[in-house]
């Protein structure tokens, strides 16, 4: 960048910027953290000199920084381990009730407002791209973009089966209930692949009418879209877009990400994928329990990270089970821990 002729070509040039902004992102942290080590190590010698009556509030104030450091290594250790080729991508995270009727249904728009909440505290940005309703209440499935630093890197922890255990509400009978519901993330593709590049012929578009509250448009002229691949049989749609248009851009920009998200996994042999064989969504391929009776738990099947506040997790807090996750090691120890749990 120092050279005489790094601004001939301007395109090159914006390139290497950043690129070098992008590294020194990565290692300004580190630099930053190395320093503070530094400045405790000189605080404390500094310290052990002074007479022993005033060693003691520097002691605590050394105590109380060292309580932030520690705290601010864990999150530098979470962006180290987020290091995949599409982990500071935007995240596609779709929802699917499984076994259990109405009462999964209901889980599904249960688990819909719990990552909701996990995404506004991350400061991430919602946007429900499709949803269907369930029969009388929940959702059979929903599909949200979550738009943030490295969503998709966090979200990737959540694929998988998750099982609810309460009362129904929906049994007059007040029986306890097993539920499922299947979670699927994929990164959203910033912009497609050149290797990506499918003919026209390959899609299939249909428009109809949106369902549920939206503007003027909504339920009167044929806004939603929905895109089939037809080699795969992958399928889209949008339909909160106030235009066609808005719809059909945001439908083809899902499906791309999805064609390459099964592209890739198809050349992948590891046990963990994008869209592996996750099986039925039923008893015994859940990742995650979520107890309400006759006792409160919540527990990851992977890596054994549990909690009894039941409601704090449904509120948002996913933050214990997502880093327990990225720090569990690699994937196949991560399912290993999967089949132990279930033997």
């Amino acid at each position: 960048m120092a050279a005489e002729t790094f601004w001939n070509n301007r395109d090159q040039a914006q390139k290497l910027i950043d690129e070098a902004a992008t590294l020194r992102k990565k290692i300004d942290p580190l630099v930053s953290a190395e320093k503070r080590l530094d400045d405790f190590r000189v605080m404390t010698e500094l310290a052990e000199g002074e007479p022993a009556e005033q060693q003691l509030p520097h002691q605590q104030e050394l105590e109380r920084d060292l309580v932030r450091f520690g705290r601010d290594l864990d999150l530098l250790e979470l962006k180290v381990l987020l290091n995949g080729p599409h982990d500071k991508n935007n995240c596609i995270l779709s929802i699917n009730a499984g076994a259990g009727g109405t009462e999964a249904q209901d889980w599904a728009e249960m688990l819909s407002r719990m990552y909701t909440r996990w995404a506004e505290s991350r400061k991430w940005e919602v946007e429900v791209t499709d949803a269907l309703p369930g029969d009388g209440a929940g959702l059979k499935s929903i599909t949200m973009l979550l738009q943030g630093e490295n969503a998709y890197g966090f979200c990737k922890a959540e694929r998988g089966v998750h099982r609810l255990v309460r009362i129904s509400p929906f049994d007059s009978n007040k029986r306890r209930h097993t539920s499922f519901a299947s979670v699927d993330t994929i990164a959203e593709l910033e912009e497609a692949p050149a290797e990506l590049a499918i003919p026209p012929n390959e899609f299939k578009v249909d428009t109809f009418r949106s369902g549920g509250k939206g503007g003027q448009n909504v339920n009167k002229v044929e806004t939603a879209v929905r895109i089939t691949h037809i080699p795969t049989g992958l399928i889209v749609a949008s339909q909160t877009q106030r235009s066609q248009h808005q719809n059909r851009a945001t439908a083809m920009k899902l499906l791309l990400s999805r064609i390459y998200a099964q592209r890739v996994d198809e050349q992948k042999a590891e046990m963990e994928r994008f869209y592996g064989d996750k099986g039925s969504i039923s008893w015994g391929n859940q990742i995650r329990s979520y107890v309400f009776q006759p006792y409160r738990m919540v527990k990851d099947l992977r890596t054994g990270v549990e909690t009894s506040d039941v409601q704090g997790v449904m509120d948002g807090d996913l933050d214990p089970f997502v880093n327990g996750w990225l720090r569990a090691g690699c994937p196949a120890k991560r399912m290993q821990g999967v089949k132990d749990e279930e033997e």
